[in-house]
Order: structure tokens, then C-alpha cells, then sequence
């Protein structure tokens, strides 16, 4: 297996996974959250949705002064428009993984414009997955705290 495919591999297995979870939400907890700082449950989503097009940009190593979203202006409207408005940023990201070479992905240096940490790209790919699992884990705690039955995503 390529370093390309099992990095592809675990992005869309976390993907999937978050998925089942977004799904078990009702829409009348969309705005729920557990404190004023925290982020509501619909917009974890949509910062988890929204991430894949700024990580293309970065692994792209694009100019991030001027960052702006496509969803600045996007209404939070339901989980499976925030799905269907993300996918082709979805699959913009995932066709750039696939596009790596094992040479740039074992040796060009990924510099992380919010903190500075230099990663290597293969490294820092993996490193995306691991931001949505945590997102999923706090995404978990969400339901059980709304006492919502939690999606089963452990098969």
C-alpha cells in the first residue's frame, strides 16, 4: 500500500465515522452547546467541513494572509447541506493526497501558518485526521450530554 492510499484510507474512515455521528443529531440541538465559548454542534461540523479546504490550501503551501472561506456566508441551514456544500472541497483535498508522490510526501516541509510547527507532509496529513477524531470525541460528549443516543461508529 502507498503512503497515499493509507493516508487516504484513514481520512475517509474518520470522514465516515464523523458522518454517522452528524447524522444522529436532531435539528432542534443544532444550536446546542455546553458553554458560551464553545462552538455549537452545528457549527463543529461545519469547522470540521470547512477545514478540508483551508488544509488544501496549506499542503498546497498557498498564501494564507488573505484567507477567506467559501462558507463566510453560507446559512446553517440543515447536516446534510453542510455536506452536500463541502463535498466538492472534500474532494479537492482528497484528489491533492492522491496526487502526492512518495518523495513530496516523505520530504516537503508543511509549515502551519497558525502556529509555525514545520511538519512533514505525510506526517502533517495524519496529523489532519487526528484534529476531526478529536473533533468526533467532543462531538460524542455533545450527544451524551443532550442525552441524544449516540450513533454506533465502532464497525
Amino acid at each position: 500500500m502507498t503512503q497515499n492510499t493509507f493516508i487516504l484510507n484513514y481520512l475517509n474512515e474518520i470522514r465516515r465515522r464523523s458522518i454517522l455521528l452528524w447524522r444522529g443529531l436532531p435539528q432542534e440541538f443544532y444550536y446546542w452547546k455546553p458553554d458560551d465559548e464553545a462552538m455549537t454542534a452545528i457549527e463543529m461540523i461545519r469547522h470540521v467541513l470547512q477545514a478540508d479546504y483551508g488544509w488544501n490550501m496549506i499542503i498546497h503551501q498557498s498564501d494564507m494572509s488573505h484567507y477567506k472561506t467559501p462558507w463566510e456566508n453560507h446559512p446553517f441551514i440543515n447536516v446534510e447541506d453542510e455536506l452536500e456544500f463541502a463535498e466538492p472541497y472534500g474532494q479537492t483535498f482528497l484528489q491533492s493526497i492522491k496526487n502526492f508522490s512518495e518523495k513530496q510526501l516523505s520530504e516537503t516541509l508543511i509549515i502551519h501558518p497558525g502556529n509555525g510547527t514545520k511538519k512533514l507532509l505525510g506526517d502533517y496529513l495524519l496529523r489532519i485526521g487526528y484534529h476531526e477524531s478529536v473533533h468526533a470525541g467532543q462531538f460524542l460528549s455533545y450527544l451524551r450530554t443532550m442525552n441524544i443516543p449516540r450513533p454506533f461508529i465502532w464497525d
